[in-house]
């Protein structure tokens, strides 16, 4: 099993890495993209907008899931997907403050 020190760094430090992670693939740029101009949206909807199957989708929404970036609320046999407003804003303010403090932009 392998070993990793996240306890041995702050909450914040953790939590942004997570963000990060979950903003490291260019599908999950996307689906946020489609998310934010559209305010909600079936997956259905999001899969024809997307070069990538069905499956691969639902597995990147989860990931955006995981991190709380997106909420999503069954309607029915479907699920509906929007951006979580407030840890987005959370990720673009502690983003902004590493930045700041590490001298760019």
């Amino acid at each position: 099993m392998a070993y990793t020190k996240k306890e041995k760094f702050a909450r914040e430090e953790v939590w942004l890495s997570d963000i990060a992670k979950a903003l490291s693939h260019p599908a999950r740029i996307k689906i946020l993209k489609i998310l934010t101009d559209m305010d909600s949206c079936m997956v259905g909807s999001l899969v024809d907008q997307m070069p990538l199957a069905q499956a691969t989708v639902s597995q990147h929404l989860k990931e955006l899931k995981r991190v709380g970036l997106i909420s999503g609320e069954i309607d029915g046999p479907k699920v509906c997907y929007c951006v979580n407003i407030r840890t987005l804003a959370k990720a673009k303010f502690a983003l902004d403050k590493l930045f700041i403090k590490i001298g760019c932009c």
